[in-house]
């Protein structure tokens, strides 16, 4: 994990090293124009005020003008090069992530959806701002340098105090920087879980209801909620305590450098003009001391999201993609062996509605996957149009392929946007494709397809949801689509119309259709239904014909 973690954090630094690069420039600048405010004034105190001299003074007021233009300058230009990085990156970042997680391809991972979410947002823009803390690392290096050499030039043992006591204050506040780092990983990990529990109860609200499950799924929550707000108070005290290591240790390097100073004046080895310069390189001290403190201590912070990053980015993908077009034709499996499949064969024929039936649902679950190219088959073959699955590229495989799962997920808060799919569809294919789904009711008010919903349509019944996913698969049209248990929510009367409209919409022009499924309104608009049992083909034939098997008619007809 760490070598993952280090190669983001060197790509990031390589992807924007042009503003990255400019805005450390400007910042130095900005922090050598504040180191030589106090040297500009203790020379004026020194050559101008302390002499009387008009032109002096002239030439005094100019400089300081120059150097606070230059000060203020540098650093807004360094903020817009450094803001530009930034917000480049964490795009860069988020897209990625978003890529591979809902990519073809898919992920391993034991992360929970809510903490996908979590790393998607909140842990790639804090990630990017790994970018901030190397340019202000950069520029406090720069200005702690200028401030020590002007020491050493003033007195020597003021500039050798500060060049030995900086570099271990700096090293002991790193000290503390793995301690906020785990408590930081373990508060992000906490807000994550929570966020996931929160997403799971509000998509399963409708059934906690119907079974009474609501307290218990609120007090699972309340407990992810408690470790969240344990781990972030764990780490707010964690943050405290570094700031209030690094402001007593700063405040107190500053305060001895500043009363060696004043004892030095007295004792005349410095002048009035010298002591104000080091009393203001003194304050100005706190400025670069902080800057690296508190690097430290976001440093920690910035590479934990990084590490989340990184986890993601590196977790390997379910199935890999190929490089061939994907092609209309036979979809075929060949003595296929996966999680309960032994050597299945069946073929998917241009134009076909086939039926697939089985009583297992890990049985069902492997087909679906196979059929959608998201899992590869331990041994044997799947092959669409007789090329491998595994030589298709992923993309071309989607816009061929649609598997439409028994989860439904509905995007969009109208019913226009949730049927989007991609494709140009006038208002009378979105119509046909939800009569062909028997939703065509949620028309009958006055505002059509601006029907308004609420978080994945969940003012909707499970049925109406079920029954836009299905019109929304219609409406892709894809040259193969497989439908996942489609009517599970819906009464027999409403089945009987939908089974009817399927056939009806996907008939013609070579449009193969696979219903996964136990549905006997379904399988008997079936051209040919596969019976699976055991992980084997057990028979195969019209749903009417196969009623005579009993194991078939337990099945379809319980």
């Amino acid at each position: 994990m760490t070598d993952t973690t280090g190669r983001l954090i060197r790509r990031m630094f390589w992807r924007q090293r042009r503003d990255n690069a400019l805005c450390a420039t400007f910042w130095s600048l900005h922090q050598v124009c504040e180191a030589l405010v106090p040297v500009a004034i203790g020379l004026v105190i020194d050559q101008a005020v302390g002499t009387g001299s008009t032109s002096a003074m002239a030439w005094s007021v100019l400089g300081i003008f120059a150097l606070f233009t230059a000060l203020t300058m540098g650093w807004r230009s360094g903020f817009w090069f450094l803001s530009r990085a930034v917000t480049e990156e964490s795009h860069q970042l988020r897209m990625r992530v978003v890529r591979r997680v809902v990519g073809g391809q898919g992920v391993r991972t034991g992360r929970q959806s809510g903490e996908l979410l979590s790393i998607a947002t909140s842990d790639t823009q804090s990630a990017a701002e790994l970018l901030e803390l190397g340019t202000r690392g950069v520029s406090a290096l720069v200005g702690l340098t200028v401030s020590t050499v002007v020491l050493l030039r003033i007195d020597w043992s003021l500039g050798l105090g500060l060049v030995v006591g900086v570099p271990i204050l700096v090293l002991g506040l790193n000290a503390l920087g793995p301690v906020v780092g785990r408590r930081t990983s373990a508060q992000q990990q906490a807000v994550g879980r929570a966020a996931a529990t929160a997403s799971d109860l509000l998509r399963g609200l409708r059934p906690l209801r119907g079974f009474g499950g609501v307290d218990e799924a609120v007090r699972r929550y309340r407990t992810a909620s408690r470790t969240s707000l344990r781990a972030g108070v764990g780490t707010v005290k964690a943050g405290a305590t570094f700031i209030g290591a690094s402001t007593f240790t700063t405040g107190l390097l500053i305060t001895v450098v500043a009363a060696l100073a004043g004892w030095y004046a007295l004792e005349g080895r410095i002048t009035i003009g010298q002591l104000i310069t080091i009393v203001g390189l003194a304050t100005f001290l706190t400025d670069p001391v902080l800057n690296l403190a508190d690097c430290v201590f976001r440093l920690a912070t910035a590479r934990a999201s990084a590490a989340r990053v990184a986890e993601v980015l590196a977790a390997p993908e379910r199935v890999p993609s190929g490089t061939r077009t994907a092609r209309p034709g036979p979809l075929t499996l060949d003595t296929v062996h996966a999680p309960g499949l032994d050597g299945v064969d069946f073929t998917v024929a241009p134009g076909e509605l086939l039926g697939i039936v089985t009583a297992e649902t890990g049985t069902a679950d492997s087909v679906t996957e196979l059929l959608a190219g998201a899992r590869a088959p331990e041994r044997g073959e799947v092959r669409l149009a007789d090329t491998p699955m595994r030589d298709l590229d992923l993309g071309s495989l989607r816009r061929t392929v649609l598997v439409e799962p028994h989860g439904v997920d509905l995007f969009g808060t109208t019913l226009r946007e949730v049927l989007q799919t991609g494709d140009d569809r006038d208002d009378e294919a979105l119509r046909a494709a939800m009569a062909s789904a028997s939703v065509g009711d949620l028309l009958a008010d006055h505002t059509g397809f601006d029907r308004e919903l609420v978080d994945h349509g969940l003012n909707l019944s499970g049925g109406q949801r079920q029954r836009l996913a299905l019109s929304r698969a219609l409406l892709a049209d894809r040259p193969v689509t497989v439908f996942r248990d489609p009517t599970t929510a819906i009464d027999a009367v409403t089945e009987h119309a939908i089974a009817d409209g399927i056939r009806a919409h996907r008939s013609g022009d070579g449009r193969a259709t696979v219903l996964v499924t136990t549905s006997a309104p379904l399988l008997d608009r079936c051209d040919r239904v596969v019976f699976l049992r055991a992980g084997c083909v057990a028979a195969v034939g019209r749903h009417r014909d196969l009623l005579a098997d009993s194991s078939y008619a337990e099945v379809v007809l319980r």
